[in-house]
């Protein structure tokens, strides 16, 4: 795993040495390729040259001595500070005598929480972060299926601006935009999506219909949804019919905390780095055609994180 201040992976490295020194390409149009500066591709090189395969190693970038570091006992008081007297950095700065700027990475370097999210009274934590403390799976295929929407803007015939630059002889704004439907079951991330052309109730209650006949091929049976508070999904008598038609129960999730809806959230996350944004499309209807064979590849074959590495069919029960 490359540290965190590296441009490029291990592989990024090797494919970068692969081109210039074995396809005898030019540094400066692999470096454009690869998103890196010239001098950044000939010191890769470079190093290569130097030391062979173990130069394209990860390196520390960590100093071996922190002579400017300051000493404990200042840190010591500076947090002391802190929890006495409740106040940020510049307050810190007249009540030790340390520099603000000091007193700030102090705080920074022992995760200090903001004033803003914590109790004026006590110094406790009080406002929710921005993700969930308490996570959760469900025990059984189709107990909870999470349903949401992603919106990407509609490629142009003969290709956008990923294909042809920024320019302005490309013709492309003002056509519009795919919904991209997601449903994904909570206890095998099982995943189901559709390219429609809005995001009205009537669309998502079809979408509904269509993603339970999928997700009963495989043998499960959606007993709850859950969904933001999007007008389709909360005001839509159609919808609502849609979950009632499966026997199904809505629930919502709390207003303004979208992660508490994470497992589809992600999947949309990961639908756009690695179907809608990972290659060049010539039309919107390659891009949508494309979008079967990858969740196919998402759901059998792509390891899940969540899932030990394997990937979400490996959740179903073989059938006999």
């Amino acid at each position: 795993m490359a540290h965190r201040n590296a441009r490029l992976t291990v592989y990024g490295r090797r494919l970068l040495v692969h081109r210039v020194r074995v396809d005898g390409r030019p540094v400066a149009h692999v470096a454009k390729e690869l998103g890196v500066s010239r001098q950044c591709a000939h010191r890769w090189v470079a190093r290569y040259d130097a030391e062979g395969e173990g130069g394209l190693a990860d390196r520390s970038s960590r100093p071996h001595h922190h002579p400017t570091r300051t000493p404990a006992k200042l840190e010591a008081r500076v947090m002391a500070a802190r929890r006495r007297y409740r106040c940020g950095p510049a307050g810190l700065a007249r009540h030790t005598g340390v520099p603000a700027a000091t007193c700030g990475r102090i705080l920074r370097r022992h995760s200090v929480p903001r004033l803003a999210d914590c109790d004026p009274l006590t110094g406790h934590v009080i406002r929710a972060s921005r993700h969930s403390h308490r996570r959760y799976e469900r025990d059984r295929p189709g107990e909870l299926v999470h349903i949401d929407v992603k919106k990407v803007g509609r490629i142009p015939d003969g290709g956008g601006w990923r294909a042809h630059g920024r320019s302005e002889q490309v013709k492309g704004r003002g056509i519009g935009y795919d919904y991209i439907h997601a449903a994904v079951d909570d206890h095998t991330r099982l995943a189901y999506a559709e390219v429609l052309p809005d995001e009205t109730g009537a669309t998502a209650a079809g979408f509904l219909t269509r993603a339970a006949a999928w997700y009963a091929t495989h043998g499960i049976t959606i007993e709850r949804v859950l969904t933001d508070n999007a007008f389709a999904y909360r005001r839509s008598h159609a919808f609502a019919r849609a979950v009632a038609d499966l026997g199904a129960v809505q629930r919502f999730i709390k207003p303004h905390c979208p992660w508490t809806n994470g497992k589809v959230e992600r999947f949309n996350r990961t639908l756009q780095t690695e179907w809608a944004y990972r290659r060049i499309y010539t039309s919107n209807t390659r891009r949508a055609a494309a979008l079967p064979r990858w969740l196919q590849e998402y759901n059998q074959h792509r390891p899940h994180t969540a899932l030990a590495g394997q990937p979400p069919i490996s959740r179903l029960s073989p059938r006999s």
